[in-house]
């Protein structure tokens, strides 16, 4: 497997990531937490070293499976979570707010590093912009708990052009995780100029469209009632097919390539930036191997410019989230 640094932060991790919310969270119910421990262990046999997880999802009981699964790797993977919402004290599956106060965030590091079972937190994402807590008292937070040795790596997830200079002048900022793919591609316009320039680098979540881009999904396609999918604008049957023009001029890609249509999403993301590793999530094998498969697909200048100009023709039907939930983004 290829590595690939995040900016100048000198974090180094392999060029595909592991998404590992899908283990134990948002997309139905759970598979079974020994053959998820298999699928991660796999995957780092395989080479990937980078792994994301976070606090919320389950929630806690998704750091504890990537905690056990890794285990016999420490010291040769990264894994990555996050702090920043409010959890329901009683318990419940759902965040009732959101709370970046750095005396919460230092209660969060120490609950996640004893679940993931590690030292020092590789890279900690501040999961949403907290409005109530200044962006400043946010990165001097986690400047302690470098400073303590308790967390190695700052990152930050959908912020703004504006938070990211804010919090990097504090406490330089690694890496910025936010959905990018080629349905959903605001990052471009003021998000990934601003990385460039201070040297962040960035991780593509969703970099498959939930699922969308793989060609598994169509109009027809029925969720389990509690996949979060379901919540989705951009999910609605009619919206679905409206945008399968894009898988199509994946797979009109792919044909050539002798590649799915997944694998050359994720190679058109490899792509854009040297400092972009994209964290595709999966609870299959045959996935994984398929997903680590598109790091050795090179897509040519021609490749590239036929993928911007025909999708730049296609129209993305459907909002990626509710209103309450795109209010979270952007900040």
């Amino acid at each position: 497997m290829k590595t690939r640094k995040l900016g100048k932060s000198g974090l180094e991790v392999s060029a595909i990531g592991l998404g590992c919310m899908g283990m134990s969270f948002s997309y139905g119910p759970p598979p079974d937490k020994r053959e998820m421990i298999s699928l991660l262990r796999t995957a780092a046999e395989r080479g990937v070293t980078f792994f994301d997880t976070a606090e919320v999802y389950g929630p806690w009981v998704n750091e504890e499976l990537v905690g056990e699964a890794l285990a016999p790797f420490r010291g040769r993977v990264v894994i990555a979570t996050k702090f920043g919402f409010k959890l329901d004290p009683n318990g419940g599956p759902q965040w009732v707010g959101l709370d970046s106060r750095p005396e919460h965030i230092k209660e969060v590091a120490e609950a996640s590093l004893e679940r993931l079972r590690v030292d020092a937190i590789d890279l900690f994402y501040q999961h949403r912009v907290d409005p109530d807590v200044p962006i400043e008292d946010v990165a001097g937070a986690v400047k302690d708990l470098i400073e303590e040795g308790k967390v190695k790596h700052f990152g930050l997830s959908e912020a703004g052009g504006r938070t990211i200079r804010r919090a990097h002048a504090v406490q330089p900022v690694a890496a910025l995780q936010s959905e990018y793919s080629l349905w959903t591609r605001a990052p471009e316009a003021e998000v990934l100029p601003i990385l460039e320039e201070l040297g962040i680098g960035f991780v593509p979540f969703s970099p498959l469209g939930k699922g969308f881009l793989t060609g598994a999904i169509d109009e027809k396609t029925t969720f389990d009632k509690t996949d979060f999918r379901n919540r989705l604008p951009r999910f609605a049957p009619e919206a679905r097919k409206a945008n399968q023009a894009l898988v199509d001029l994946l797979g009109k890609i792919g044909q050539r390539k002798q590649a799915t249509p997944a694998q050359i999403a994720l190679a058109w993301l490899l792509a854009q930036k040297p400092w972009m590793v994209p964290i595709p999530g999966t609870t299959k094998l045959a996935r994984l191997e398929e997903n680590l498969g598109a790091a050795s697909i090179e897509l040519t200048s021609d490749d590239l410019r036929e993928i911007e100009g025909a999708a730049s023709k296609i129209t993305v039907w459907g909002a990626r989230y509710p209103e309450e939930l795109e209010r979270l983004t952007g900040r």
